[in-house]
């Protein structure tokens, strides 16, 4: 099977307008170093928020400033979607209280948000030139925590000239630096881009970073230098003791594996997801029918808004569009997901997963369409290939009255006369039997008749054509005269066919046996090729003498019957087809 690739891609739906395109920030090309602007201004708010701000008078302004500068970068909100009114509640709410409750323990805290809102811009990002940019900010962050803000919360008088205009100047080269760093468009469109799992980790190791701290430094009389250092080489035995766990060499499956089932299941649980996706494959007839229930068990998921997809000119929708686009492409099929939000990089392995499985499923639908197409056409096939099997045998039995009608005497004329009104009758009836076969294939019956009265009539098929038929039978059993009507006529054809092109060649039809009678077909011509012989009855054969399709539809109509058709014997001057019953065990 031809593996087909998913092709995903994470679009933005933007204005398009003239207006927007020509705002002086594009042409001034001020869009691609707006999130470092933004940022910059952030950390430089933040700064003056924590050396020249609280406890002064001017504590409400640069706290109002910093929010506002910070409203303005956060990652979370983007600036194109409509404020509801519970958002702008929220934000609101968040600027009261830290106007009204501002201490330097709210600031640890914020500063641990914004280490970890960073901290997962930057894991979700890939090496892209922004990326340095981050970093600084988040080194500045880091450094502005454990050099001025926790050292205000053990209330020690720990300060240095040197530690003074470290904080108040030196570190203010960073967000300096962030100004320099390079940015490209392709950034802003990744604003939203933020990996919720590393986020909340980061967040709590810089939480158990300061509370660590804290409670060493408030239970021993250390110095500030050796708790912070004792904390750093603690967090980093953990973080590598937990790396240990989440993958291990031998014995325990790890950590990883344990929450593999749940991070893989964003939304749902994955078994179920499977279920569901089975069961529909086994309840819908048609590829086009799961595809829709499918898409509608993706759109249940709580990030998605709406999806729409189109099979060759067809295209459906479901739910709403919104402004952020997946557009993803297997086999034949366009399909298009809404998100409420950009996807982060694990949302977006789970929508590959999702939609391989979907695309799996989908495939073996199609492939069962096609097979059940297939065996339809080959019954089709079959059906019509056995009736025209049959009026070409028809065909050529009158043929053979009007050859007999055509070489016979004008002595012989009553005895032509009694030949045609016996034959007539029969070959109505083997017609009128052939089209009602025409008419409902399926509801063929069996015409039996003493095996000594079908030999009688059969012989009459061949009159004067130099056909010698031989009888040996001790009983008369029932047959199927159809079947030995339509087998026999093909062999006695496809001999007559031979001695077209080898004169002088005899044939020879002969009965013998009992119950199980046998019917052959010899003639003295030449053998056939063995490459034909060994695949005569097993498929279609190529060959110029009619030893073809013709045998194949007659083995199995054969077979169906109850009849064996074989081939007896194959050398220079006696080539001999048996028909009989089989062989029961």
């Amino acid at each position: 099977m031809k593996r087909q690739n998913i092709i995903i891609s994470d679009k933005k739906m933007t204005p398009t307008s003239p207006s927007q395109s020509n705002t002086p920030s594009s042409r001034f090309g001020f869009t691609p170093f707006r999130q470092q602007w933004q940022l910059a201004l952030m950390l430089f708010s933040l700064h003056g928020l924590l050396v020249w701000g609280i406890g002064s008078e001017l504590q409400t302004a640069w706290t109002l400033f910093h929010y506002g500068c910070f409203l303005l970068w956060q990652p979370v909100l983007h600036g194109r979607e409509p404020l509801t009114l519970r958002t702008a509640l929220i934000l609101l709410g968040g600027g009261i209280l830290m106007t009204m409750f501002m201490s330097w323990w709210l600031m640890a805290f914020w500063l641990c948000l914004l280490f970890s809102l960073l901290g997962g811009r930057i894991f979700s990002l890939t090496k892209t030139p922004s990326r340095p940019g981050f970093l600084l900010a988040a080194t500045y962050l880091l450094a502005m925590l454990t050099l001025h803000v926790v050292p205000r919360l053990l209330a020690r008088n720990i300060d240095t000239d040197a530690l003074i205009l470290l904080v108040e100047y030196g570190l203010l080269l960073l967000p300096v630096s962030l100004l320099f760093t390079k940015a490209e468009y392709g950034d802003t469109q990744q604003a939203l881009a933020m990996d919720f799992f590393y986020t909340l980790m980061l967040l709590m190791v810089t939480i158990t970073l300061v509370l660590g701290c804290f409670a060493i430094a408030t239970t021993t009389q250390a110095r500030y230098t050796e708790v912070l250092l004792k904390m750093i080489f603690a967090l980093a035995a953990g973080l590598l003791a937990l790396s240990w766990f989440w993958n291990p060499r031998a014995g325990f499956s790890g950590i990883g594996l344990i929450l593999s089932r749940y991070l893989l299941s964003v939304g749902l649980p994955f078994e179920q997801w499977i279920q569901n996706i089975a069961e529909l494959a086994q309840q819908q007839r048609t590829p086009a029918s799961f595809l829709s229930h499918a898409v509608a068990e993706i759109a249940q998921l709580p990030w998605v808004e709406g999806a729409k997809w189109q099979i060759g000119q067809e295209e459906q929708q479901l739910g709403k569009p919104s402004m952020h686009l997946h557009e993803l492409q297997f086999h034949d099929v366009e399909l298009t997901l809404y998100s409420r939000w950009p996807l982060t990089p694990a949302l977006t392995i789970h929508v590959k997963l999702l939609t391989r499985i979907v695309a799996e499923f989908y495939e073996a639908k199609r492939r069962e369409e096609s097979m059940t197409q297939n065996a339809y056409m080959q019954a089709v096939y079959e059906t019509g290939a056995r009736l025209t099997h049959d009026i070409k045998n028809l065909v050529q039995s009158m043929g053979a009255l009007c050859s007999a009608a055509e070489h016979t005497a004008a002595s012989d004329q009553d005895r032509l006369l009694a030949l045609v009104r016996k034959q007539l009758p029969l070959l109505n009836e083997r017609m009128a039997r052939t089209l009602t076969k025409l008419q409902s294939p399926a509801s063929e019956s069996r015409r039996s008749l003493p095996i000594l009265q079908w030999w009688e009539n059969f012989q009459a098929h061949y009159p004067q054509l130099g056909i010698v038929f031989e009888a040996t039978i001790s009983e008369n059993p029932e047959v199927d005269s159809d079947v030995l009507d339509s087998v026999t006529d093909n062999l006695i054809q496809n001999a007559l066919a031979k001695r077209s092109s080898q004169p002088g060649l005899e044939i020879y039809v002969t009965l013998h046996g009992d119950k199980r009678y046998t019917v052959a077909v010899g003639d003295t011509g030449s053998a056939m090729p063995s490459a034909i012989a060994e695949n005569l009855f097993k498929k279609q054969v190529s060959s110029g003498k009619g030893l073809g399709i013709g045998l194949y539809q007659a083995a199995r109509q054969a077979n169906a019957s109850g009849l064996t058709l074989a081939l007896k014997e194959n050398r220079e001057g006696a080539v001999w087809f048996t028909l009989g019953p089989q062989q029961t065990a």
